[in-house]
């Protein structure tokens, strides 16, 4: 006699896990819930209705995705942005997306993924404007799954979580003009079409380093 296992319940459990993790993704990129605010299992048990161990795991995503941090014997809390962090952040994305430009110029492939988000970007007011982030977001989250290479997507969105918060802050204090990053994502994309690799590695570097240069500096004027 054949037995078969059932799934239902880990999928329910897996289920209001990550929905709890989406919503205290959400507070945490959104500034509702503030850099360096502690995060017990408890509050997140009891905010959302859900058992301990659920709380627990739903924390423990966002530890691995680095929008919190736990040392020992502590409570996890939200990480801080600091001048150090901003400059990590954005230097392992130029790493990995100057690579992906260098690959995709070599053929002169241009995702058309990214020529829509950045065409959202176009359509919106000009003036810094906090809704450039999600399509600026995924302009860039374009090139490199135009790669079509698994691991590497996995490897740039193990710190997306990260990318997003310094984006949010930046956007957040209107630190950047909309125009200006359509208009420069225009010029990498013009780069890559024509063959020019190191021109849209060069190209994309100033775009990131003028995002982080800013946001460094309004870091320390806090």
């Amino acid at each position: 006699m054949t037995t078969t296992t059932t799934l239902d319940a880990p999928l329910g459990i897996v289920g209001v896990v990550d929905a709890v993790t989406s919503q205290l993704r959400g507070r945490i990129l959104s500034g509702e819930i503030r850099s360096g605010a502690p995060l017990t299992e408890a509050a997140v048990s009891q905010t959302f209705g859900v058992a301990r161990p659920s709380a627990k795991a739903a924390i423990e995503q966002l530890v691995a995705t680095g929008l919190l941090v736990r040392t020992a014997h502590r409570s996890a809390r939200v990480v801080g942005i600091d001048a150090d962090t901003v400059r990590d952040v954005y230097r392992t994305r130029v790493r990995m997306e100057s690579a992906a430009l260098r690959e995709l110029a070599a053929t002169g492939t241009v995702p058309d993924a990214a020529r829509d988000a950045n065409a959202e970007i176009l359509a919106l007011p000009g003036g810094p404007d906090p809704a450039t982030v999600d399509p600026d977001l995924r302009f860039h989250t374009a090139l490199i799954d135009a790669l079509q290479s698994e691991r590497t997507g996995r490897m740039y969105r193990s710190v997306l979580d990260e990318v997003r918060l310094c984006m949010a802050q930046v956007q957040g204090r209107r630190l950047l003009d909309a125009a200006v990053i359509a208009a420069q994502h225009t010029d990498i994309l013009d780069a890559v079409e024509s063959g020019e690799g190191e021109r849209a590695a060069a190209l994309l570097d100033a775009h990131l380093s003028s995002a982080e240069e800013r946001l460094v500096e309004a870091l320390d004027a806090d």
